[in-house]
């Protein structure tokens, strides 16, 4: 009988350890963290410890902790076209986009606690900043960077007007301003741009009859200055 036991003894243990593994390689103690991600481990809902930032094999308690990945990559933020009021009380639809990263994942885990609730935030900032800068400058900043000429062509620029900002520093304005608030979410917002701007459409036909305008007044001056060429060299002869 002495036998019979401990090899019932030994099935029996062997058992409760294969049921024992198999209940720990379930729970997956382990996880992978690559270069692209961070993790935030939480147990019982609640974060612990630091947040993992290097790439390697890693271990966790099972079923008690959760391996929660967040990105460490730039990501994309495209904003919706909006339609702004500028300084001198011209509207321009305005197309923005924006790309961010996730530089303290604990603090982004606490306050946002994923990328649907960052892009709902950026919406918020980005568009608020956006519009509180194009309201404080005048159309042409909006549209323009620079008082250059266009390399074909008169200059487009000849009603006075003087640019003292332009498109590109009011942007760099906006990711200042956006930058400053979204650190406390633990987010960077490493550029950001107007993708695309345009008149409303109920401005466009006084806008194309103002371009219209100034074409006829400049092919105007032309043929005005080609006459006066034609009888200097008419009266020279």
């Amino acid at each position: 009988m002495k036998p019979v036991t401990l090899a019932a003894i030994a099935v029996a243990t062997a058992f409760v350890l294969l049921i024992l593994v198999s209940v720990i390689v379930a729970g997956r103690p382990w996880y992978v963290v690559n270069e692209a991600e961070q993790v935030v481990i939480t147990q019982f809902g609640k974060p612990v410890g630091q947040p993992l930032t290097t790439p390697g094999l890693k271990f966790k308690i099972p079923y008690l902790q959760k391996a929660n990945v967040i990105d460490k990559r730039l990501l994309d933020w495209d904003g919706a076209p909006n339609e702004v009021p500028t300084k001198d009380m011209r509207f321009v639809v305005i197309d923005t986009c924006a790309r961010w990263r996730i530089v303290d994942p604990l603090l982004f885990f606490q306050s946002l606690g994923h990328e649907r609730g960052a892009q709902s935030r950026l919406d918020h900032i980005l568009d608020g900043e956006t519009r509180a800068i194009v309201a404080e400058h005048d159309l042409i900043e909006v549209v323009r960077s620079t008082d250059r000429e266009f390399v074909l062509g008169p200059p487009t620029n000849d009603s006075g007007e003087q640019i003292t900002s332009g498109r590109r520093v009011l942007e760099q304005e906006i990711l200042d301003r956006a930058s400053a608030r979204t650190l406390d979410f633990g987010i960077e917002i490493a550029d950001f741009q107007f993708k695309r701007t345009e008149f409303v459409k109920s401005d466009i036909p006084r806008v194309y009859k103002r371009m219209i305008s100034e074409r006829k007044r400049i092919a105007e001056e032309i043929r005005r200055d080609g006459a006066a060429e034609a009888a200097r060299i008419r009266g020279g002869k």
